[in-house]
C-alpha cells in the first residue's frame, strides 16, 4: 500500500493540485523506491548523487505549457522555456529509513536546484554540473489562508540563481536536467550569504558547480530528486 501523501502546492498560480504521477504509481508501488531506480538507471546515482543517497520526500515539477517532469521523461527546450511550479509531497517512511530533525513538513523549508550533469556533453562533461536555478526559502502554504497569503509565504525571497532553460548545443546528445531539493536547517531563515558563487548568472559562472558539496557547506540536508531528460538537435554546430 502506498504511503498517505499530503500535497502541499508550492506555486498557486496553477490551480490543478499535484499529485504523485500515475505513471510512477502504476510502475511500482512505492513512489521513493521509484525515485532511486530512477535515478540509478540513468546513472544520475553516482554521476551526480551518491550511493547512499535516499529520498524521504516527492515532489512535481510542472511548467506553464502543462508539460510535468516524469522522472525521466523526454522534454524539449521550447516546452521547459519558462520557471516551473513546484509541489512537495512528504511521504510517511518507516522511522528507521529517516533522519530525525525535529522539524515537521509544515514548519520545513526548502531550497531547490536544478542542474545539467552533461555540460558540454555526457560522455565530456568538463563543465559538470552547470548550475540553472537555485531558489531557497520555498515553505508549504499557511493553512487556512488566503491565495495571496498563501503566495508570499512560499516565496520568500527572489531566486539566488535565476532560472536559466535547457539550451543544449547541438550535436551533443542527451542531457539529463535534474532538481534537487534540500531541507534547510532549522531556527533562523536560511540565507545564502551575499557574494557566494551562487548569485552568478552570467554562463562562465554556472559551470563546474557541485550541488551536493553546494547542501554540505550551508548545512542542507537532501531529500529529494527529479528530472528530465532533452535531446540536443542534431544538425551541425554553427
Amino acid at each position: 500500500m502506498l504511503p498517505r501523501a499530503d500535497i502541499i502546492d508550492i506555486d498557486i498560480d496553477h490551480d490543478r493540485p499535484r499529485s504523485i504521477p500515475s505513471s510512477i504509481m502504476s510502475a511500482i508501488g512505492d513512489p521513493l523506491t521509484a525515485v532511486s531506480s530512477a535515478l540509478t538507471r540513468v546513472a544520475l546515482i553516482p554521476d551526480v548523487l551518491p550511493p547512499s543517497f535516499t529520498p524521504s520526500l516527492f515532489f512535481s515539477v510542472v511548467y506553464p505549457s502543462g508539460t510535468e517532469v516524469l522522472l525521466g521523461n523526454v522534454l524539449t527546450p521550447i516546452e521547459t522555456s519558462d520557471e516551473p511550479a513546484i509541489s512537495l509531497i512528504p511521504m510517511t517512511i518507516p522511522t528507521e529509513q529517516a533522519d530525525s530533525t525535529g522539524t515537521s513538513n509544515k514548519e520545513a523549508s526548502y531550497t531547490l536546484v536544478m542542474l545539467d550533469p552533461d555540460a558540454p556533453t555526457r560522455s565530456e562533461p568538463i563543465y559538470r554540473s552547470f548550475r540553472h536555478w537555485v531558489v531557497t526559502g520555498l515553505k508549504p502554504p499557511l493553512p487556512g489562508g488566503s491565495r495571496v497569503a498563501s503566495q508570499a509565504a512560499l516565496h520568500s525571497k527572489a531566486a539566488t540563481t535565476p532560472y536559466r532553460p535547457p539550451g543544449p548545443r547541438p550535436t551533443s546528445g542527451q542531457h539529463r536536467y535534474t532538481f534537487l531539493l534540500f531541507e534547510e536547517p532549522a531556527g533562523e531563515p536560511f540565507e545564502i550569504p551575499k557574494g557566494a558563487l551562487e548569485y552568478g548568472a552570467a554562463l562562465e559562472e554556472r559551470r563546474s558547480w557541485d550541488a551536493v558539496k553546494f547542501g554540505e557547506q550551508y548545512g542542507l540536508k537532501l531529500v529529494g530528486a527529479n528530472f528530465f531528460l532533452v535531446n540536443a538537435e542534431k544538425g551541425e554546430e554553427a
